[in-house]
């Protein structure tokens, strides 16, 4: 199978600075987790509050998701956290 997201949920991790959402392989849930780094384009990282990171995510939610199915699909784990490195 390939991994989906029919859910459209979000949250912040300011701990950990990023943002997880969830996908399904099948009925396996797989966490994913995109960094801060990511959505921070043109706000600085530090001035950047929780509502700016998640519309940035929702702006680039296609291009995330397509970004975790690659990344998914190469590992095929049950976690899948993204980093600018996977974004070139």
């Amino acid at each position: 199978m390939t991994l989906s997201f029919p859910n459209n949920a979000r949250s912040y991790d300011e701990t950990q600075m990023r943002v997880r959402f969830t996908g399904y392989d099948g009925m396996f849930e797989i966490k994913c987790f995109v960094t801060a780094d990511v959505l921070a384009k043109g706000v600085a990282v530090r001035a950047a509050a929780e509502r700016d990171y998640l519309d940035a995510f929702d702006k680039m939610r296609p291009r995330i998701l397509d970004v975790a199915k690659r990344v998914y699909n190469a590992r095929r784990q049950a976690m899948v956290l993204l980093d600018l490195s996977n974004f070139r």
